[in-house]
């Protein structure tokens, strides 16, 4: 076996292919587009490289075949509630049925990791924020995944438990159907803030996404606060995730609460836009982004995801989350729109959202595992992500 580290852009495509060949018969599997990809090692466009650094590798067997692929990373920005220790991540992992090429791969990331100081590595995870190829799909193979989703062979559970990687938290995803009616205490305190004037829920327009991306930094920054992660996101930053959105966006699923203007919750939605890459073979060419456009246009689209809910601290134990969610449902259900929903996960060391979602009718539609692997036990002994602490 052959592992070489990507340096220029011949093991950059390489990087692609590995993935190409190696999920070329793993079923439901959805082709990323290449570009995303890229520009998640790209310093020009992922910002996550000015809190830390990351190294990609492929592998190959002695006829010259693609057999696996790993990417390892630092962040100072990484830090996960309750831990007071260097970690460092792995992701875009790809390997065949083979535990030696996956240890080979597993190696070479822990020791580059190590050389950087780091005592433990989570994984699967991604370069950058965790509504993206986060985590390692053990439960949830019989369906497609959706935009964003880690997908990959089942075989890969082993891979990473033979080696010593360990549950670190669990990732539940939950679905249903658009058109379920919700649950009557979301009516009732719909009603209740519905009658109060100081209180109102409305979508997005596409002509006022400035205004709309601060009022998402608004909400994002005072409902992530106390996740530990010490994360804030700027207005600017907003705006480029909105433009980059824009042409895949639906305006009427994205969702603001006010109290008196100020804004108060959110409830991001966006069409599964998996439904429409499937087609494009990884590539955004300009012909694509054509047929992109026309089939927004001319496709029913079958699936919604979710992709941020927020409530700021103060307003969390009101029912302020009933209202905005039964505000939507109002809005566009029973209009043949979508068919389903699936939501963004929910780690179990947050069992608040788990009820949110449990709350609206979901059922658990896959489960994700992100594992941690410490580098010296005796000195670190490993243990599960905490609960969170909602004081």
């Amino acid at each position: 076996m052959q592992i070489r580290e990507v340096t220029h852009k011949k093991y950059e495509d390489d990087f692609i292919q590995a993935s190409v060949v190696i999920n070329k018969n793993t079923p439901n599997y959805i082709r990323p587009l290449d570009k995303e990809i890229q520009d998640i090692f790209n310093p020009a466009t992922n910002k996550n490289f000015k809190y830390g650094t990351a190294k990609r590798w492929v592998l190959k067997n002695e006829a010259n075949e693609f057999i696996g692929r790993i990417a390892a990373f630092t962040n100072s920005k990484y830090i996960n509630k309750g831990t007071d220790f260097a970690t460092g991540g792995i992701g875009f992992f790809e390997c065949i049925n083979n535990q030696q090429a996956a240890n080979l791969l597993f190696d070479t990331a822990k020791k580059w990791l190590e050389d950087q100081g780091m005592q433990a590595m989570d994984g699967p995870i991604n370069f950058g924020d965790r509504d993206k190829y986060w985590g390692l799909m053990v439960e949830g193979f019989d369906k497609e995944p959706v935009y964003g989703m880690p997908f990959n062979p089942t075989y890969y559970q082993d891979l990473f438990e033979n080696y010593g990687f360990k549950n670190y938290y669990n990732q539940y995803w939950f679905s249903m159907s658009v058109d379920d009616d919700l649950p009557a205490r979301f009516q009732e305190r719909y009603n209740k803030f519905k009658a109060k004037p100081d209180y109102s829920a409305r979508h997005v327009e596409s002509n006022q996404l400035s205004k709309y991306a601060n009022d998402f930094a608004t909400v994002y920054n005072a409902a992530w606060a106390q996740h530990g992660e010490a994360k804030a996101i700027t207005k600017p930053e907003v705006e480029k995730l909105f433009k980059t959105m824009k042409p895949i966006m639906d305006e009427r699923v994205i969702w603001f609460a006010y109290y008196k203007d100020e804004p108060i919750a959110m409830f991001i939605n966006i069409p599964d836009v998996n439904q429409y890459f499937k087609h494009f073979n990884g590539k955004l060419t300009l012909l694509n982004k054509l047929r992109l456009l026309w089939m927004k246009k001319t496709m029913k689209r079958k699936k919604l995801t979710g992709l941020a809910f927020g409530v700021v601290p103060k307003y969390q134990a009101l029912g302020i989350d009933s209202f905005l969610i039964q505000s939507c449902g109002y809005f566009m259900q029973h209009k043949n729109w979508y068919d389903s929903y699936e939501m963004g996960w929910a780690g179990d060391w947050n069992p608040k959202m788990h009820n949110i979602y449990k709350s609206l009718g979901g059922s658990q539609s896959r489960r994700m595992v992100t594992y941690r692997y410490i580098f010296n036990e005796n000195e670190l002994p490993f243990e599960r992500h905490p609960v969170m602490d909602y004081k």
